[in-house]
């Protein structure tokens, strides 16, 4: 039997915190040792800026690039039966794709640095790299709140400097990839927890007003960000134009959602309006709003098996290891949250190992949220693209 990739669930209570959050390094250590050979290197760019001054973590041609990192994959079915797939980033594509890394950084610091440190390479292989078989991947470096940060706001409510100081930082690479390396091309915008809620951010403030740009976004994939909309609307609260998505194959539209196992308690710090991380892009309302959800594998709704693909953390050989109908996930509503429910889709004879809730209750399957759904939402990034195309002119 393997073992399962996460750690056991602790027993916090509803209103405890684990004492740290997300050690990607340990997360992913066997991803990154995987592709260690093709990425030799990649820490001595820590420190370059391009010539306006942004820092990339991700950026096509860049001579170690994590985000086109080995996908190589272990399908293993539920009798246990393994296949091998190799999925390859495009060679050719006009779609770009920029992608904000969630909280990684361990300086001691509130806010990071502009370092390309391993924590955000490694961030990058699980969550950027799946992507590049459909676009061209870029992620600048940006002065995040830190771990540390975190442990000292358990429940998100940082300080108006520590939010700007991260905001304006990234904001300040997304100008550099729409003004210096957009050339006008369709985008797709990918961003996890504290990535989520600088996205919602970004596109609230430079995009979603202007029609222009806004024709440009292919697909918002936002995890974990707590995207907010009216009661039983698909816009007008975080967007006023970007809607969620609501279709198969919709382009300019928003993939949202937190996963849990079951409601998330009323401390939790997603699929809750004005608390957790909603407060870290200046969502306050507690009444009036609700949380969007998207299924990633049934965009117009109702239930729907996930394509799940996780780092194999030595289990396989390669550096991925997929579990095919191993979880169904369907969005509910209830007592005030919104989520994504996730739960076993198989029996006892699935010997597969099984997710848990790696943070506590507070937190659900939040470390997990991409990579439950990864092949769904890879699929409908293509298939956001392929509408986007067929709706241009000529």
């Amino acid at each position: 039997m393997l073992r399962t990739h996460r750690r056991l669930a602790g027993s916090a209570g509803s209103r405890e915190l684990p004492p740290r959050r997300r050690r990607r390094p340990a997360l992913i250590a066997a991803l990154a040792a995987a592709a260690a050979v093709a990425l030799a290197g990649c820490g001595s760019q820590a420190a370059k800026p391009d010539a306006y001054g942004v820092v990339w973590l991700c950026r096509p041609g860049m001579t170690s690039d994590p985000c086109t990192a080995s996908l190589t994959t272990t399908v293993i079915s539920a009798t246990g039966h393994k296949t091998v797939t190799t999925p390859r980033p495009a060679t050719s594509t006009p779609f770009n794709c920029f992608y904000v890394y969630g909280t990684v950084s361990e300086e001691t610091s509130v806010n990071a640095d502009l370092k390309r440190g391993k924590a955000e390479i490694d961030s990058a292989m699980a969550q950027a790299a799946p992507f590049s078989p459909v676009c061209k991947v870029y992620a600048p470096i940006y002065r995040q709140v830190t771990l540390a940060g975190l442990q000292a706001h358990p429940y998100l409510n940082f300080g108006a400097a520590e939010t700007v100081t991260a905001y304006d930082s990234i904001r300040s690479g997304f100008e550099d990839f729409l003004d210096h390396y957009g050339h006008g091309r369709p985008f797709i915008v990918i961003g996890d927890s504290q990535g989520a809620a600088m996205l919602d951010m970004l596109l609230a403030r430079l995009v979603d007003s202007r029609p222009a740009l806004r024709s440009r976004l292919v697909l918002a994939i936002i995890l974990g960000g707590n995207v907010e909309v009216p009661p039983g609307r698909l816009v007008g609260g975080t967007f006023q134009h970007i809607p969620a998505c609501s279709k198969a194959g919709q382009a300019g539209c928003v993939i949202a959602y937190s996963s849990f196992p079951s409601t998330p308690p009323a401390g939790a710090l997603f699929g809750r309006p004005g608390q957790g991380v909603s407060l870290q892009s200046g969502q306050i309302a507690t009444t009036g709003l609700q949380v969007v959800c998207v299924n990633p594998a049934a965009l117009s709704g109702g239930p729907a098996t996930l394509g799940s693909v996780f780092p194999s953390l030595g289990s396989v050989s390669t550096p991925w290891v997929a579990y095919p109908g191993r979880y169904t996930a369907r969005c509910q509503q209830r007592d005030g949250a919104s989520w994504l429910n996730v739960t076993n889709a198989t029996g006892p004879g699935d010997h597969r190992p099984l997710i848990t809730e790696e943070d506590g209750p507070l937190y659900g399957y939040h470390v997990d949220d991409l990579p439950l759904a990864q092949d769904d939402l890879v699929a409908d990034a293509a298939a956001a693209e392929r509408t986007w195309t067929a709706s241009r002119p000529g």
